[in-house]
């Protein structure tokens, strides 16, 4: 029996935006909501029962480095990722592919300043029709990841949403090559597709839509992958060198997708980009943009983003935000948090993080009110 199931609650008569709420195994996500990134089985700096206590109803693990530390099978006999990282609530995981292509070309931000050269570090040794031979940053090894390998890795963590194994181009490859690989990526989504169906193991499984910022490619991957048996769609590659260009590919993509399947948007969180794409009727979004601005003393308000390090942080006897009941703003006030941050204290960033999630789960329940509301 599949326990995986969207609901479409409302629809606002504004803009495209919805409320929905996607069942799994492991509990209810009600959408739109943020998805933070946890990595290696935990958010950078807070603890998974702090996580749970902040209401984040869905973490992404990364497949990928689970996969070389500790080991998908030492997860697995640990009863799997839930119970291993003492999470009880849903989690998605990743292929591992970004990883592995981020290792030929960098991140999005290396690639797009090195113009999609691949990079020497010897890391990927070779990417075939089977998949990608790279070595571990750990020890050495030489390890093939194939859309099979990917999945069964998936499969051994347990998550409750997984990913299919994809090539993810540059922002600068030219269109005869983008083409190729997104017709690669086609092909092994299938199979990591039939590889899954063999054994849901009550799992679902997003495909990856592909293409770029190459309208026409977009449509012909959701149009190949929305007549497969995907439980919902993740939009990924390169979404683009700006915003804009973001935005501009998703109003064209948004209306083709599926509307009584959930979707989500890959490697998204900024607050902006987040207000944009709600309207449009994205259901998801994941990101380590909130805990990586807390730790580098970047605090999110209702009234604006905060640099605790700023001067006029030094007498300030008030909390991060007045309107926040996180536990760092109940029992902390801005001049403490200063002092940390200048002291260089770990517990700083616990409590800057802390108030960092809670902010982007309160702004989510906010956006599904004025969704219901027809405000947005």
């Amino acid at each position: 029996m599949n326990k995986f199931k969207f609901e479409l609650i409302y629809k606002s008569k504004k803009s495209n935006a919805r409320v929905g709420r996607i069942h799994t195994p492991h509990g209810i996500i009600d959408t739109p909501n943020f998805v933070a990134v946890g990595t290696n089985g935990t958010l950078k700096a807070i603890d998974n029962k702090t996580v749970e206590e902040l209401g984040l109803q869905l973490m992404f693990c990364n497949t990928y480095h689970l996969m070389l530390q500790p080991g998908t099978k030492t997860i697995q006999a640990a009863g799997g990722l839930h119970q291993f990282i003492n999470r009880k609530t849903p989690i998605i995981t990743d292929s591992g592919g970004f990883q592995v292509f981020s290792l030929a070309y960098g991140t999005v931000k290396d690639e797009l300043k090195s113009k999609g050269q691949k990079k020497q570090d010897g890391s990927v040794l070779k990417i075939t029709e089977e998949g990608v031979t790279f070595r571990s940053y750990r020890d050495g090894e030489k390890i093939l990841l194939t859309p099979e390998s990917s999945v069964q890795a998936q499969k051994e963590l347990g998550a409750d949403i997984i990913i299919p194994f994809d090539e993810l181009p540059p922002y600068h490859i030219c269109p005869n090559k983008l083409k190729k690989s997104l017709d690669r990526t086609h092909r092994w989504e299938k199979r990591s597709l039939d590889y899954h169906l063999q054994n849901r193991n009550n799992q679902a499984m997003y495909a990856v839509v592909h293409g770029g910022i190459d309208n026409e490619l977009r449509k012909k991957s959701i149009e190949y992958l929305s007549s497969l048996d995907f439980d919902g769609f993740a939009i990924g590659g390169s979404l683009g060198k700006t915003r804009d260009q973001m935005i501009e590919m998703l109003n064209v993509l948004m209306p083709l997708v599926p509307q009584e399947k959930p979707n989500h948007l890959l490697g998204i969180g900024d607050l902006l980009s987040l207000e944009q794409s709600v309207t449009l009727g994205i259901d998801t979004f994941d990101s380590s943009h909130p805990t990586k601005c807390a730790r580098h003393g970047l605090l999110f308000t209702r009234s604006g983003n905060k640099k605790i390090i700023h001067a006029n942080n030094k007498y300030n006897l008030e909390p991060i935000d007045k309107f926040c009941d996180c536990h760092t703003c109940k029992h902390y006030n801005l001049s403490y948090l200063h002092h940390l941050f200048k002291a260089k204290e770990v517990t700083g960033h616990i409590l800057a993080s802390i108030h960092n999630i809670k902010f982007m789960v309160d702004l989510m329940q906010n956006y599904r009110k004025k969704i219901l509301n027809d405000e947005i």
